[in-house]
């Protein structure tokens, strides 16, 4: 992490009145972990601050204390203006809510991110480091440096942060930095037996039904090294039930045996002009490369993209974009093979 550009950001934040911080859409454990505690920090320190997101998609870590104190995205044009803006876990502008970024395109910008394919161009000040597990861990470095103080609230969220895009501390994104964080977070009476139940050991109805179609719907080819599933907009509507029901849909191709790359297509029912994909990895295969043809992006393991066509469409795009992949990692090693 670039100490200039940490000295740049921490007079940015001396100068400002009203603080706005915000994450990317759908937040996940890390993008929510990260705005609540980051805020919470901003605010012991003596900053007015506040974080904003859409609360009908926080999903499990919507439990965290301080999700009450969030500005709903949807009000945020009623509140008094800011002057400094913080996108925390957001690679680029346009993976902010769209009721978020006509706000944060009039104030300064500072970015706090570990995304691989975060440029830092977007923010007038970027702290990026795509080594680290997740943007928690670099929020935890930045409360160290300030020497602010922490309590039970900030260490859980910067918990789930972490834990959350660590896959529990098994992604190779875990290094021990990430421990240190961990190890240090655990002083301040982290419930971790409580926060691993909500997060992976319980599920809701609509969970559990969108697992059910999703199993269903499992097409496995490339001779099992590549597996996908799918959930159309119908599917979500059926159940009721929304993204943040389907958090982990992913883990069904990805648990495939010899899956290198697992893809999860689905629609959001309010979204009626694109089809989304998360894409997971295993081995050689970078998963940014795949999402940035449809312009996504994310980590080389974990990635994701927009695709501005039906399902049927985006399907058979994201497919061919994988068969070149891997014929094109057959031409460079020499290698004929029906797994090519």
């Amino acid at each position: 992490m670039n100490r200039e550009n940490y000295a740049a950001a921490k007079k940015l934040v001396a100068g400002a009145k009203r603080i706005l911080v915000s994450g990317h859409l759908s937040p996940d454990g890390d993008s929510l972990g990260s705005m609540i505690a980051l805020t919470r920090l901003l605010r012991q320190a003596g900053h007015e601050a506040f974080a904003t997101a859409d609360l009908n998609a926080l999903g499990k870590p919507g439990f965290l204390d301080g999700v009450e104190d969030l500005i709903p995205v949807r009000k945020l044009k009623r509140q008094r203006k800011f002057d400094l803006f913080i996108a925390v876990d957001c690679a680029s502008f346009e993976r902010m809510p769209p009721e978020v970024r006509p706000v944060a395109e009039k104030l300064t910008k500072i970015c706090i991110d570990h995304h691989v394919t975060n440029d830092g161009s977007f923010a007038n000040v970027s702290i990026v480091d795509s080594a680290a597990s997740s943007t928690g861990e670099l929020v935890w470095r930045i409360a160290k440096w300030n020497e602010w103080k922490l309590d039970r609230p900030i260490a859980e969220a910067l918990w789930v942060a972490i834990v959350t895009d660590s896959g529990r501390f098994a992604y190779d994104s875990t290094k021990p930095g990430t421990m240190r964080a961990a190890g240090d977070l655990l002083k301040y009476g982290v419930r971790t037996a409580l926060i691993n139940d909500i997060l992976y050991g319980t599920f809701s109805r609509k969970a559990i039904e969108l697992k059910r179609i999703a199993w269903r719907s499992l097409h496995v080819w490339k001779n099992r090294r590549v597996a996908e599933v799918t959930l159309t907009r119908d599917d979500f509507r059926e159940v009721r039930g929304t993204k943040a029901d389907a958090e982990d849909i992913i883990e069904i191709p990805r648990s495939v045996g010899k899956n290198e790359i697992a893809l999860f297509f689905y629609q959001i029912p309010d979204r009626t002009k694109e089809t989304r994909c998360s894409i997971r990895t295993r081995g050689e295969w970078d998963a940014t490369v795949l999402a940035a043809k449809f312009g996504g992006g994310g980590h080389v393991k974990a990635a994701g993209c927009t695709i501005k066509a039906s399902m049927g469409s985006a399907k058979r795009q994201m497919r061919a974009a994988v068969k070149e992949l891997l014929k094109s990692a057959c031409r460079k090693t020499g290698k004929i093979a029906v797994s090519c």
